[in-house]
């Protein structure tokens, strides 16, 4: 499925090189036990998410109902209620299914206007994401979406063109969906935003996007099993405790995660969130960075090589010598191209990933490569669930709580505030 290597020398010379030793096994030993820990408990709720599990047939049957109703789904949510799916689907983005998704994650008027102008009502479905079910954001969102749908041309049921997902109890974005009579899916209550991209939040545009959810959550199980099997090794235990001793030892402040397949975008912003807001607390954690290559590398690199070195590089690569167009050997000579005579454009992304990570290397910084066998359902899943755990399992070694975010509820009870304070 996938590995991770740290470039030509062997992973115990590149810490003895930096005089990690010793701060590294003490990490890691802390790492392995936490670990341990948590497979002890069949691991978090998010990493429990079965390819057989009971959610399975509510999920196809709302994608089945969408798909047979509409030709645009609009995905309400923002944070771990968006991410996740836009990361996931991304797969689908040459080869989609009949419907095309919209995800307006950002709350921005602009945008709206233009989503309105473009699709058409009768032919709309939308798709209300919030656990809590008060996120002031997707409500705007759906109450602006309702009114548009109600003024437009519509199904006779105005319910039809809506589906939410949301936790059990008494909260708005519930009591909203029952009163227009449209399906609700439960939320898991032991699953976070953030950490839902493999429950029925990130699942459900998943299916109807024509993806695999089974494969997505096969290869999840597949990792989870290494990891409980084999924590010293797992790339989430290794990943964790170098991030910890690098940032304790050696000043590394920050993480780049850089895949090179553009289909992998979407998955560093939904990586940024999880970092951040879970790592994020009590004056301490290390600062996400995106990158795709090769076009940040005519952006970002400078920085990263000529900068301070206070960064842990990641890069996620796909082997592809030999894949994509083929460049003419007579056009590339005529213009002085000879190094690119018959060479394909998978041959040129690959030889620029390993000469940039050269490249960092001998400028002393830290990179870890992982190596991916193939752009699929499984392998994505199992990239998911792999940097969830080493989120996780991270914040263990920093000492602070992965599952909340207390700072940021303070500036949600001054927009309330603000909103109540407008004249209108």
């Amino acid at each position: 499925m996938f590995s991770y290597s740290f470039g030509d020398k062997s992973f115990e010379t590149l810490l003895e090189a930096e005089g990690l030793t010793a701060a590294f096994n003490a990490n890691l030993e802390k790492a392995v036990t936490y670990a341990k820990s948590l497979a002890a408990s069949s691991l978090l709720p998010f990493a429990r998410q079965a390819s057989d599990g009971p959610d399975m047939a509510p999920i196809a049957d709302a994608a089945a109902r969408i798909n047979a109703t509409c030709d645009d789904l609009v995905v309400l949510g923002t944070g771990g209620s968006s991410l996740g799916a836009q990361a996931a689907i991304a797969l689908a983005r040459f080869n989609k299914g009949k419907v095309r998704i919209h995800t307006p994650d950002s709350l921005c008027p602009f945008e709206m206007d233009l989503l309105f102008r473009e699709l058409d009502t009768r032919r709309t479905h939308v798709l209300a994401v919030s656990k809590s079910g008060t996120t002031a954001e997707t409500l705007a969102q759906l109450l602006a979406c309702r009114a548009w749908i109600e003024a437009g041309e519509h199904a006779a049921n105005l319910g039809d063109h809506f589906t939410f997902i949301t936790e059990p109890g008494k909260r708005p974005l519930r009591t909203y969906g029952e009163k227009l009579g449209s399906p609700i899916l439960d939320h898991p209550t032991d699953v976070g935003g953030r950490f839902s991209v493999l429950t029925n939040v990130g699942m459900l545009p998943v299916a109807v996007s024509g993806l695999s959810v089974k494969s997505f959550r096969e290869g999840a199980e597949e990792v989870c099993d290494d990891f409980i099997k084999n924590p010293g090794a797992a790339t989430a235990v290794v990943g964790a405790a170098l991030t910890q001793t690098l940032n304790e030892h050696k000043g590394i402040t920050q993480v780049l995660i850089m895949p090179y397949a553009e289909s992998l975008r979407a998955f560093t912003r939904w990586h940024g969130q999880l970092w951040a807001e879970s790592l994020g607390k009590d004056g301490l954690g290390t600062t996400p960075i995106r990158a795709v290559g090769p076009v940040d590398q005519h952006s970002q690199l400078q920085l990263f090589l000529d900068g301070p070195n206070d960064k842990f590089c990641t890069f996620v690569t796909i082997p592809s010598y030999g894949k994509g167009p083929r460049i003419d050997p007579a056009e590339a000579k005529a213009y002085g191209l000879d190094y690119m005579a018959g060479r394909t454009i998978g041959d040129t992304v690959t030889c620029q990933s390993r000469a940039t990570q050269e490249t960092l290397r001998a400028k002393g910084r830290t990179v870890r490569e992982i190596v991916i066998d193939a752009l699929s359902e499984k392998n994505l899943g199992g990239l998911f669930v792999s940097f969830m755990l080493e989120t996780v399992v991270t914040a263990h070694l920093m000492g602070v709580d992965a599952f909340d975010q207390p700072a940021v509820e303070e500036g949600k009870v001054l927009t309330r505030q603000y909103l109540n304070e407008l004249d209108i």
